[in-house]
């Protein structure tokens, strides 16, 4: 069994659909978090994927204690209300072009995140007051209707970055499974632990083998009688 906690703005569901599939290590148990961090110290998961400074670490882990892997960085972003000419105009916002809104919430300078106090600043965007600025991904998550979630084209802003983090002490084959999942490793790489087959399915994968390869060959062979009538015309034209 594995236990793994995930950032809220997160959606690793294809993730734990081929962990699922493509691993034998039983139960997939996961849970959404807004700090995952604390989840994984307080022994309520095996591995974190959490949200991290960009090329930074969560003041709370130590490099010597945990293994951290890296997958992406997060779009920075800021959410504006439903009505504004931003949201009719833009994909991507300048922030000259609001820099005489009301900042209801911005990303702290560490790229540290209150995810509650996001919450509360995206009611008062949605009630057409100011804006929050925030990574992208989560604003599109946690926005409701009456909110819009765009692009910030600041790099003022400091950016986040998605990883998977677990205890050195609590490694495990299942932790090494799902990161290689995370990081696009097939499914038929000898790194996965792959789910025994039964007799039945060894058979009918056998049989699917034998068809592919008679088919294949019936398929090689038409071009070659193709080919052999039409050398046979050109000889009795020429005649």
């Amino acid at each position: 069994m594995l236990r793994l906690t995930f950032a809220t703005g997160t959606e690793p569901g294809k993730w734990f659909a081929r962990f699922r599939r493509a691993t034998a290590h039983g139960v997939l148990e996961t849970l959404d978090a807004d700090d995952t961090i604390a989840v994984l110290l307080a022994g309520g998961a095996d591995v974190a994927l959490a949200r991290l400074p960009l090329g930074g670490v969560d003041k709370r882990l130590s490099e010597d204690t945990v293994h951290i892997v890296r997958l992406y960085a997060e779009e920075r972003g800021i959410a504006v209300p439903k009505d504004s000419v931003f949201a009719e105009m833009k994909e991507t916002v300048d922030p000259r072009d609001v820099a005489d809104e009301h900042v209801n919430y911005r990303i702290a300078d560490d790229a540290s995140l209150d995810i509650d106090a996001i919450r509360e600043g995206l009611q008062v965007v949605a009630a057409n007051v100011g804006i929050v600025i925030a990574p992208r991904p989560l604003l599109k998550v946690l926005s409701k209707k009456q909110v819009v979630p765009l692009g910030l084209k600041d790099p003022s802003v400091p950016q986040t970055e998605i990883a998977l983090v677990w205890l050195k002490d609590n490694d495990s084959e299942a932790i090494q499974d799902f990161v290689g999942i995370a990081k696009g490793r097939t499914l038929n790489s000898s790194r996965h632990e792959a789910p025994k087959k039964t007799s039945r399915e060894k058979a009918k994968a056998k049989q699917a083998r034998r068809s592919e390869a008679t088919g294949g060959a019936k398929k090689s062979s038409s071009p070659k009688k193709s080919s052999a009538r039409g050398s046979h015309q050109r000889r009795g034209r020429r005649g």
